[in-house]
């Protein structure tokens, strides 16, 4: 199943604060890149971060965007006090 661009739309409106961020469509799905660099995506209407060794231990639950990919880790965007904050530890 593809991703709406309504989530797409929903997501970039919690990310507003971060500048740099932006998006490409790829295969009906959504990449987010922070200033050029992907930092995750959304997948199947799920906001997915890059996995690294800062977020590995936020005790996130890990998801396969798509079958065959490596596990991301997926952002609960009803929680959108943590969101800027998991976004930073991703990009560092």
């Amino acid at each position: 199943m593809a991703s709406t661009k309504d989530y797409l739309d929903y997501i970039l409106d919690l990310l507003k604060g971060i500048k740099g961020i932006t998006y490409k469509k790829m295969m009906g799905e959504y990449i987010l890149y922070k200033d050029g660099m992907i930092f995750g995506g959304i997948y199947d209407n799920r906001f997915l971060l890059k996995k690294n060794d800062l977020l590995s231990k936020e005790g996130m639950k890990e998801e396969t965007p798509y079958p065959g990919a490596k596990q991301m880790l997926l952002v609960n965007s009803e929680d959108t006090d943590e969101i800027e904050r998991l976004i930073y530890l991703c990009i560092l």
